[in-house]
């Protein structure tokens, strides 16, 4: 499996990185070469940071806590779309309301007056409004909708955000370092590494790659959700139930305490890898 995961990665040209003139420093590690003035990412590092986010998610989610999903670029909207939602996890895909993380309270408020305009549309369609109050209640409804739809459901703060382009969805990335709710993020040669928990380096830019890695994300969160079903089905007989893994309250996971922002890969175990094949091939051009 590890060997068709890197086969996948390859084929969706995840290696491709940014201009060698629009790089940052920092992702020096991550990168194999260069080619006709283009920055190639070493597929291993690309390999062991999926796999260490996928073991970290499923984590999460076995405890009890949600994952959100955001990538507002146009290449990530519809894969967002169609696989978040058949993990029933939360995404936003059309633009970062400022506060939705440190503000929640208001979002929720806001959340609630969807709840009740989707009500009256269902109901009687708006019917016993005057043409220009419906007007004004189907354009504010519509307008949370394209907005909000992705989080409807998000009742509590997730317990982990997955970025898409640091660079990009950096006040998301600036809310959740504020709160201490971990990160993992698809970084491209230009991004910053530093900004992530997990930085999974890959090119940000291509649907198929941006596509690879969700599938694969998607895949850890739907085993963590049935984690998550075995541990409340075995609650009554005795601790371990939700809550109680590495993810809760100051493990590696858990939000809270001041603490380097830099990547987690140092505080996993080896075996957290032990799914990557021992020399992935370098990038093809």
């Amino acid at each position: 499996m590890a060997n068709q995961l890197v086969a996948d990665l390859v084929e969706s040209g995840i290696h491709f990185g940014q201009r060698s003139a629009s790089w940052n420093p920092k992702m020096s590690p991550f990168i194999w070469g260069k080619r006709n003035g283009i920055h190639i990412i070493d597929i291993k590092e690309t390999v062991k940071g999926l796999l260490l986010a996928k073991k970290f998610l499923s984590r999460i989610v076995a405890d009890g806590k949600d994952v959100c999903f955001v990538g507002t670029k146009r290449q990530a909207r519809s894969v967002l779309e169609q696989r978040v939602g058949d993990v029933k996890m939360h995404y936003c895909i059309e633009r970062w309301l400022g506060g939705t993380l440190t503000n929640f309270r208001t979002i929720r408020s806001r959340l609630k007056r969807l709840e009740e305009l989707e009500g009256i549309e269902a109901n009687d369609n708006f019917a016993s409004y005057s043409k220009k109050m419906e007007s004004q209640l189907r354009r504010e409804m519509n307008k949370m909708r394209r907005n909000l739809s992705g989080i409807k459901g998000m009742d509590k703060l997730p317990g982990a955000l997955v970025i898409i382009d640091t660079k990009r969805e950096l006040s998301a990335i600036r809310e959740a370092r504020k709160l201490g709710i971990p990160t993992v993020c698809l970084i491209d040669t230009d991004g910053d590494p530093e900004l992530a928990d997990i930085a999974i380096p890959g090119n940000d830019d291509s649907m198929r790659s941006i596509d690879v890695v969700i599938r694969e994300l998607c895949l850890a969160i739907a085993e963590g959700k049935q984690a998550r079903a075995m541990n409340q089905a075995g609650e009554q007989r005795g601790p371990g139930g939700p809550g109680g893994g590495e993810g809760g309250e100051g493990g590696p996971g858990g939000p809270g305490g001041d603490r380097p922002r830099r990547s987690r890969r140092s505080q996993f175990r080896a075996d957290d890898t032990a799914g990557a094949p021992a020399e992935a091939p370098a990038a093809q051009g």
